[in-house]
């Protein structure tokens, strides 16, 4: 099981949505490569496929100077790269709330505490993949209320990252 950690709830006062947290030459590389990534897939002409290609190659090379890694890992880390339209990535977060205090886990890839969740899988709603992640993270079972906010993570103080996510964040209640 996760290591769990309780925290006094504090609320979030400042509203960054029209803000940009992220870097303007990570947002530019990110979309050069999405717009490369749905240029290969919808171009049939093979002179627009090589530019294409061309603009793909400049962007991941953006984004390897940009995070200081490897061009290959950068690569990597889109997997559907020209095989479908390209959109954000949806990471969901749910908020167990009890006497203003907020059940978080420890995330595994990073050691950092976090409101359970992570990518929504293919196949169940948003409040499914909520539960689930609440089982497999913390051994809670709960009930998935409602939709407390979207953020896209590129307008909040998160690192810097090649992808792009929306964060999905809901209210949960301890299941009875």
């Amino acid at each position: 099981m996760s290591q769990l950690l309780v925290a006094v709830l504090v609320a979030d006062e400042s509203d960054l949505e029209g803000g940009h947290m992220e870097s303007q030459w990570l947002t530019h590389a990110k979309r050069l490569q999405a717009i490369a990534s749905n240029g290969l897939l919808f171009s049939t002409n093979p002179f627009d496929r090589e530019r294409y290609e061309e603009i793909a190659e400049i962007a991941d090379g953006m984004l390897g100077d940009l995070g200081n890694v490897p061009i290959e890992r950068i690569a990597g880390l889109v997997s559907d790269f020209a095989s479908g339209y390209a959109t954000p990535k949806v990471d969901v977060r749910g908020a167990l709330i009890e006497d203003e205090q907020i059940l978080l886990v420890r995330e595994q890839a990073d050691g950092r505490w976090t409101l359970p969740g992570g990518f929504a899988e293919v196949g169940l709603s948003a409040a499914e993949n909520i539960a689930k992640e609440f089982r497999e993270e913390a051994g809670v079972i709960v009930s998935v209320r409602n939709l407390y906010c979207i953020r896209h993570k590129a307008k909040r103080p998160y690192e810097p990252d090649a992808r792009d996510f929306y964060k999905l964040l809901f209210y949960a209640i301890a299941a009875i």
